[in-house]
């Protein structure tokens, strides 16, 4: 069978939300043409779709290898790493046992970084804000958050989210007034 041919069949598994048939059968297809940019590609977003990023971004990696001048390859890999920088913030969130201002504030760098990469995913925007609450810099969370509001508006619970911080912020004022 040529490449072409396992490309298509991985298209029907997709479309049936088999991922990992697809995945195989990408795979199958790189095996007989390795320097297909566009199939590292499509093997790439699948991988990322079943929710295996580092594969994702090496396929990514290697179809921006082989056609530098892809800008598509290019935006898809930064949303890669942003999406694993995402990951890798709430991972070090969930292991906090006390909640040191050195880790959250390299939380922030971590989200910082992804949001630098995609500008325009929403998820990094609502970490960013939560971290900073953590550090009560209200302000920033607020102003963060309403960022991620303004990506991701059919979000339910973020605009509890931003009632919550605000509420926060004035305590936090009251709380320091008083002192």
């Amino acid at each position: 069978m040529k490449s072409e041919d396992f490309v298509q069949q991985a298209y029907h598994c997709i479309l049936q939300n088999d991922f990992m048939e697809a995945i195989r059968l990408f795979e199958e297809a790189l095996a007989i043409n390795p320097d297909n940019a566009e199939i590292h590609y499509k093997c790439s977003i699948t991988y990322a779709r079943n929710n295996r990023i580092d594969k994702g971004i090496e396929h990514a990696e290697k179809a921006l290898e082989l056609a530098p001048g892809k800008v598509i390859y290019q935006y898809y890999l930064q949303h890669l790493k942003a999406m694993q920088l995402v990951h890798e913030s709430k991972k070090q969130m969930d292991q906090m046992n006390s909640t040191s201002v050195v880790n959250l504030y390299r939380v922030v760098f971590l989200l910082k970084e992804a949001i630098e990469l995609d500008p325009l995913n929403g998820e990094a925007y609502v970490w960013l804000a939560l971290t900073y609450s953590e550090l009560n810099e209200h302000a920033a969370a607020i102003s963060t958050l309403k960022e991620g509001l303004y990506l991701m508006p059919e979000e339910q619970g973020l605009d509890k989210l931003l009632e919550q911080l605000k509420k926060r912020f004035r305590k936090y004022i009251n709380d320091t007034l008083i002192e």
